[in-house]
């Protein structure tokens, strides 16, 4: 009984403060994050050489290190250099620069799974290059890919719990300050855990919506 009341008196209105700051940092981090990913990943497809290659050693570097060191580096790293950020903005250029990194290999994956013919075609008919790209090839490939990119978006909610590692205390960064007050980590955190699954499951939900309502039919399998 003294435990439901310390959850419902002081823990669910101490992480509700978190949980506010935590959907700020998902949701620009999320449209930020696909949105660089469809352009790397076109580049990395069709870019000539010189646009090709940092888009590779972009995509390769975000991907190959954890993204703590990056958050690191952005926040204090950069800092030294006199490009010093917020913690809320460098949290969220941290999660953008890492999640775009994912999303361009899943963009790839699915430019290449269209058949080059396509493309060909529509050069036959006067399409350039990037009218082809963009009004013809992207909106298949980016099918394919949303739910790679659906599943990167889940990780990317959990991402989030490393934004208080740079002083942007959120949904985790609130329990572990509860927690270390109350000396009653058990209980936050599992309310801490239980956020978190409720925002994945909403995601999950409302991004197999958006599949259902992209799917053709048929398309799959062309």
């Amino acid at each position: 009984m003294e435990t439901w009341a310390f959850i419902i008196d002081e823990v669910v209105p101490y992480l509700n403060q978190g949980l506010w700051v935590s959907i700020q940092l998902i949701i620009p981090s999320a449209l930020g994050g696909i949105l660089l990913g469809v352009v790397v990943g076109a580049l990395r497809v069709y870019g000539n050489p010189f646009l090709k290659v940092p888009a590779n050693i972009y995509a390769n570097l975000f991907r190959g290190t954890p993204l703590l060191v990056q958050l690191f580096i952005i926040y204090f790293g950069l800092a030294k250099l006199g490009l010093k950020f917020p913690p809320f903005t460098a949290a969220v250029l941290g999660f953008v620069l890492c999640s775009g990194a994912y999303h361009s290999e899943y963009i790839r994956g699915g430019l290449q799974a269209i058949k080059e013919g396509q493309l060909k075609a529509a050069k036959a008919l006067g399409f350039t290059t990037f009218q082809s790209v963009v009004s013809i090839i992207m909106p298949q490939a980016f099918r394919r890919a949303l739910p790679g990119c659906g599943n990167e978006v889940v990780y990317l909610i959990k991402y989030t719990s490393l934004a208080y590692i740079i002083t942007c205390v959120e949904l985790t960064g609130e329990g572990k300050i509860l927690a270390a007050e109350s000396f009653r980590y058990t209980e936050v955190f599992l309310v801490v855990g239980l956020y978190y699954l409720v925002l994945v499951t909403l995601a999950t939900w409302g991004l197999r919506r958006l599949e259902n309502r992209l799917r053709i039919p048929g398309f799959e399998q062309s």
